[in-house]
């Protein structure tokens, strides 16, 4: 995917990050144009809304479906602004499409499906619209393999104009996020496709209007390229997802508080910190390599005295102990939990190399 072409919209500033906005869900023609209207407004050129809404559970509102186009194609004509909706099914496209919309993109569940995302991009190719935006957005669960799987499928039938959505990977139990971010997985994303833009999903990933901006401003400061963020005229009353979408002025705010660094700034005066960040590097390689002969050492003395490798309580104290010494210092406790888990990991996977090598 290295001939992949910009996102360029005709009358939006490519050097600026992209802005899609708008509620959640259509749900009447009143509500769908007072946001529309509301987030012209405010500057917004590109408006969204889910016409079509995959629930969890059966039972819940799942949009209003191909009505829903005829108050996009209003949008367009009172507002001028270009409109984006989300696709699942081959029938969504055609009607997409007859109907003018202006961005397609994938959701989180479809994306997961090879056999749904091959049908829509035969859809778009049988179509001839193979020139038309279209964002993919990442699969509930955290598989970058899936991800880019999606991507290369749009793109073997010839769609060009390609772009990511990180919108966060699901987790079970109770978190901070909606979402879980997992920033490593779109950087990894973006370190093998370099020419693909992505863009973030706050909403999707905070599950509530408060962890928009600071979401938002984490995404930009990582380089990414724009914002998908839901906006509903009267969020409290929304029919999905209301905790997680603001009023257009509330946006207009947020987006006027981010700040978008300057990616063509000199790195020269970075250069004598990078150095310090090698030299660091390299000695954490040295204590880890360190720490893992100690740990082949215990393999051994366990070995001897026909102990099993994993012992819980032990491994519980560690996880404790360091975790808090770690919240001190100002780590981040989920960041030390994934360091130690994968630390951990690795001193059982070589003390069992011990315990299975004979010739000790």
């Amino acid at each position: 995917m290295n001939d992949l072409l910009p996102l360029e919209i005709p009358g939006i500033d490519p050097s600026k990050p992209l802005v899609i906005a708008g509620p959640c869900s259509a749900e009447t023609e009143e509500q769908v144009l007072c946001s529309a209207k509301d987030l012209a407004s405010y500057g917004i050129k590109i408006f969204r809304a889910g016409i079509w809404k995959p629930r969890t559970k059966p039972g819940g509102f799942e949009g209003v479906g191909q009505p829903g186009l005829e108050w996009l194609k209003k949008v367009k004509e009172i507002t001028g602004m270009y409109t984006s909706t989300e696709v699942a099914t081959k029938q969504h496209v055609e009607q997409a499409l007859a109907a003018g919309v202006d961005i397609l993109w994938i959701g989180a569940r479809t994306s997961a499906n090879p056999f749904a995302v091959q049908e829509i991009a035969d859809a778009i190719k049988a179509a001839g619209a193979t020139d038309i935006p279209l964002l993919v957005k990442n699969p509930v669960n955290p598989d970058l393999e899936l991800w880019i799987g999606a991507l290369q499928r749009f793109y073997n039938a010839g769609i060009r104009r390609l772009g990511a959505i990180h919108r966060g990977f699901s987790a079970y139990g109770k978190h901070l996020y909606r979402n879980m971010p997992q920033w490593h997985i779109p950087l990894e994303l973006r370190l093998r496709y370099p020419n693909l833009p992505i863009i973030c999903d706050p909403s999707h990933i905070g599950g509530k209007r408060e962890l928009i901006a600071p979401l938002s401003q984490q995404a930009l400061d990582m380089g990414f390229n724009g914002l998908i963020i839901e906006s509903h005229c009267n969020p409290d009353e929304a029919w999905s997802d209301a905790s997680q979408q603001v009023t257009p002025e509330i946006l207009n705010f947020i987006l006027n508080t981010l700040v978008v660094r300057d990616e063509k700034q000199s790195t020269e005066n970075l250069t004598l910190l990078r150095q310090q960040i090698d030299q660091i590097d390299n000695d954490l390689l040295e204590v880890l390599s360190k720490r893992l002969r100690v740990c082949r050492e215990i393999g051994q003395y366990k070995k001897e005295h026909r102990m099993p490798v994993v012992q819980p309580n032990r491994y519980n104290d560690i996880m404790h102990d360091r975790i808090q010494v770690a919240e001190e210092m100002g780590i981040g406790a989920d960041f030390m939990r994934t360091v130690l888990l994968a630390i951990h990991e690795e001193s059982v996977r070589q003390q069992i190399e011990v315990l299975n090598d004979r010739s000790r």
